[in-house]
């Protein structure tokens, strides 16, 4: 009992000390130097001790109940300089630190890494899926999305398994998504990386600023010109990936006495051959800002963009192509006069001119601007018209073609055809000229296909703080685009013409165009198709943001308002009566809402929850069946519902920073379109059609985690990982469309896609890597990085009763045992194919120097250092449409229609010089 009075006196006295101590509080605003915006996120920590926060989204921190005694106060946040603030607490009162401003890091070579050796990625052909990844995180402060930017990119890499249409890219509020098919084109600002560097980031569903954001999140690149630092910079580059060369320089003046500020940039990429055989490389960039400060609230800025870029295209092969020629192989080019020429050249021209207007007061900011975008994107490719493919990887032109008849293997043939294709292999102009010139008029042809858009946008954003814990951001916006598409000779390659038909149709069906028959197309006519796509997208959101001392949490709302509409015109000899002329206008409303609170355990501990319900209007790909020759609609046309949700924990402690991520995505009603050459399709029809899959489901569930550990101030550790399964959760409705089915039923049915898995991404990605940051400004960086669980692209044609059943629908006879094929035969042929893992090492380094008021620095990073070779995408050929024919190809030594690949490079390097003045 005594011992008990003892303790509890103890405790009385302990209890009254702490009361008794005198305690204070620090508090401050964060802004940045250059912008003057209040900067969120940033770390504050009284060091050696276990008091630490964070700034709200009005840049305010508050740390409480500190006792006397002398601290160093730390300020910490990705890209800008950290400062040490000397502080000391005498008494009970609050310590009002007032405004700090926080500037840009001196040493930018780390920054610059992530976006300079993405821009390989940026390719935009559709065939490639890191896109969006490399472009849009290589200036988080998070380790998981640095590490998806550099390190997985190169494999294809998409987060959560999300398409870059999932993701909302932005200049001064504008989107820059396009219509037609969702996603950005990163190549409209393409070598303008300087440029680029002020943005406002959202990861995932969590709050945006600017609009109602994607999965994806949001980004909004500013070109605000008063926000550029004061002076100029100069860099050089060299690299062995899409482009070999590059130059780039940047000036901004900051407002001078005038109340004026300027920033300018251009560059230049090249290269006569990148990476892979045949791809030359040839980009111009430019870009000025102006902006008049007109008094203490209101600023005008003039924005205007232009980059052309124009590159050669690589082909997906077979293996037995590869493993004739290498991975580096391209089918696209052939020489010509001793030089390289590709058929397949992409040209993007479409420049942007922007007018901002900023109204700014002390709680309230209102930004709009108007923006206009003209120009073109061309893909051209060969034509021929009753004459021999040219393509040399052509079937009939490889050793396999030879060997396919168990009872006739034509050893011969086979090696005479392997010797041509191993000496030659390429595309041969010369012969394809020779022909032209015997024959008078082409039988073979260069082409593009064409499209010149003009869009006008307007958007405004407010922002209003209504109270010292709550925000409003609200923005409407208004987008009208008229599209114009059609086939654009651009060398008739030695012939005199080429007369406008159609080879795979008859009859009065052959004709393009009805209203002018027969018609002889000369370089630069219009032909083979010609449409104008008129859409328009008016949209609304707002967003309210509540911040509190242990609870900060949002909710966003979002309308939009979709139309489209085809205007036909030419009238097609197949599609008579529903090619020329106006289509039915396309219209669809959609409402998404989000939501999403972050509860702070302590100021290091914080359970960070937000889940969303999207609607998404199908894109103009999507919404009509064939545009080019028809005006038909979809099948069960409709808007795609997305339902998502996260749970994130995060950890920021003095030496560790942290999250773990676990999510979960069902995606309904989304539609997906392909074209391919199809055999065995309702008996013994074989055609070029379009397939349409309607009402499918997809499922992306998996976790995230990051983690990095300051092991001393010059060394860090790094981990991430990313496991995922994304699979299709339903079977889909098919349709095929083509010149065979116009008077017959173009529903092919159910396609039995469930459980199969979503392809064009590794589903799992890890990365283990170690930095070292040296006081003189010198740093490496290496990472280990396992990619897994990447699958082929399947066929959902073949996944169709079509598949193993005849004309009248019976199932087929196997070969072997003589009986009806079973569904077991079926799915063991049908299994998906999984690529194996791949290892990528990868190495960055750089250092930099100060010479009186010059920066001057380097940066170099090697990918893939031990030269793994890889798949990093690839799909099923559906040519062989049925159970009987694609298991006899499958059989063969070299199947003849086998899977299509494209193999990531080799070990490859980027190197960067720059100067700051």
């Amino acid at each position: 009992m005594k011992k008990l009075l003892f303790l509890g006196f103890l405790c009385f006295l302990y209890g009254y000390n702490l009361n008794a101590q005198t305690t204070a509080s620090i508090r401050g605003k964060i802004i940045d130097i250059t912008s003057k915006k209040p900067l969120k996120g940033i770390s504050i920590a009284l060091e050696n001790t276990l008091f630490f926060t964070e700034t709200d989204i009005n840049g305010d921190f508050n740390i409480e109940k500190i006792p006397n005694e002398s601290y160093v106060l730390r300020l910490n946040f990705q890209g800008y300089q950290s400062q040490k603030i000397p502080i000391i607490i005498e008494d009970s009162t609050t310590i009002n630190l007032g405004v700090i401003y926080l500037s840009k890091a001196i040493i930018e070579v780390a920054d610059d890494s992530l976006i300079l050796l993405t821009d390989d990625d940026l390719l935009d052909d559709g065939e490639r899926s890191s896109d969006y990844t490399a472009g849009l995180f290589q200036s988080s402060k998070d380790a998981f999305l640095r590490a998806a930017s550099f390190n997985f990119s190169q494999a294809w890499f998409k987060v959560r398994g999300y398409d870059s249409s999932y993701g909302s890219i932005l200049i001064n509020g504008i989107e820059m998504n396009k219509l037609y098919d969702g996603g950005p084109r990163w190549s409209n600002w393409g070598g303008l990386n300087d440029v680029f560097r002020n943005q406002e980031f959202s990861n995932g569903i969590q709050a945006s600023e600017n609009n109602f954001g994607g999965l994806l999140g949001s980004t909004n690149f500013k070109t605000r010109a008063s926000e550029y630092r004061p002076g100029g910079k100069i860099s050089f580059a060299s690299a062995n990936k899409s482009y070999t060369g590059r130059v780039m320089a940047m000036y901004a003046t900051g407002f001078n006495k005038n109340n004026w500020a300027f920033a300018v940039s251009a560059s230049r990429r090249f290269a006569q051959e990148g990476y892979l055989e045949g791809t030359s490389y040839n980009a111009w960039a430019a870009f000025i800002a102006a902006e008049k400060k007109l008094n203490s609230n209101h600023s005008i800025n003039i924005t205007a963009i232009a980059s052309l870029n124009r590159r050669g295209k690589s082909s997906p092969n077979t293996q037995e192509v590869y493993d004739l020629k290498g991975s580096q192989y391209n089918a696209y080019w052939g020489k010509q006069e001793g030089d390289k020429r590709n058929a397949r050249i992409k040209e993007i021209f479409e420049p942007i001119v922007m007018f901002s207007h900023f109204y700014e007061k002390e709680k309230t900011t209102l930004k709009t601007t108007l923006a206009y975008q003209f120009g073109h994107i061309g893909n051209s490719r060969l034509g021929y018209f009753n004459a021999p493919n040219p393509d040399p990887t052509y079937w009939k032109y490889l050793p396999s073609s030879f060997l396919r008849f168990d009872d006739n293997l034509d050893y011969t043939n086979a090696y005479l055809a392997e010797q041509e294709f191993l000496n030659n292999g390429q595309l041969n102009w010369q012969e394809i000229y020779q022909k032209n010139t015997d024959n008078g008029n082409s039988l073979y042809y260069l082409y593009e296909d064409r499209v010149d858009d003009n869009q006008l946008t307007i958007s405004t954003v407010l922002a209003k703080n209504i109270g010292s814990n709550l925000n409003l951001h609200a923005g409407v916006s208004f987008k009208n685009l008229t599209s114009s598409n059609y086939g654009n000779m651009i060398d008739l390659l030695g012939g005199n013409g080429f007369v406008d038909l159609d080879q795979y149709a008859e009859g009065e069906a052959r004709q393009n165009d009805l209203n002018n028959p027969n018609r002889l197309i000369e370089v630069n006519d219009k032909f083979q198709y010609n449409y104008t796509i008129n859409a328009s997208v008016a949209s609304t959101f707002a967003q309210l943001q509540f911040s509190k001392n242990k609870l900060d949490y949002f909710a966003a709302l979002n309308f939009k308002s979709t139309n489209y509409q085809r205007d036909g015109l030419f009238k097609n000899g197949t599609y008579e009566n529903s090619s020329f002329g106006k289509s039915e206008k396309q219209s669809f409303v959609d409402a998404s809402l989000k939501g999403g609170f972050t509860y702070k355990i302590t100021g290091r501990h914080l359970v960070n929850v937000n889940a969303a319900y999207i609607s998404n209007a199908p894109t103009i790909r999507t919404a009509f069946s064939n545009s080019r020759v028809n005006n038909n609609i979809t099948p069960n046309l409709t808007s795609e519902k997305v339902t998502t949700g996260d749970v994130n924990y995060i950890f920021r402690g003095l030496k560790i920073q942290a999250r773990a991520t676990a999510f979960y995505t069902n995606f309904t009603d989304a539609i997906e379109t392909s074209f391919f050459f199809a055999e065995g399709l309702l008996g013994d029809q074989a055609d070029f059609v379009n397939e349409i899959i309607t009402g499918v489901s997809k499922k992306n569930i998996g976790a995230e985690l990051s983690f990095e550990y300051q092991v001393v101030p010059s060394v860090k550790l790094i981990a991430v990982g990313s496991f995922g399964q994304f699979t299709y959760n339903n079977n889909p409705q098919l349709y095929l469309q083509s010149e065979s089915f116009v008077n017959e039923t173009s529903d092919f049915g159910t396609a039995f896609l469930k459980n199969y898995r979503v392809s064009g991404t590794p589903q799992e990605a890890y990365s283990l890597g170690f930095e070292y940051r040296d006081p003189n400004y010198w740093w490496f960086q290496l990472n280990g990085n396992l990619l897994r669980n990447n699958y082929l692209d399947i066929s959902p044609l073949l996944r169709t009763d079509n598949f193993y059943t005849d004309a009248d629908g019976v199932p087929f006879l196997d070969d072997e045992t003589g009986v009806e094929v079973t569904q077991n035969q079926v799915d063991n042929l049908l299994e998906q194919e999984k690529f194996e893992d791949a290892f990528l090492l990868n190495a960055v380094g750089g250092k930099s120097w100060k010479i009186n008021d010059y920066y001057a620095g380097f940066f170099i990073g090697v990918n893939n250092v031990l030269g793994e070779v890889f798949k990093t995408g690839g799909f099923e050929q559906s040519r062989k449409s049925n159970y009987p024919e694609l298991k006899r190809d499958k059989q063969l030594e070299k199947p003849i229609f086998a899977p299509k690949y494209w193999y990531g490079n080799k070990a490859s390097y980027y190197l960067n010089f720059y100067v700051r003045f």
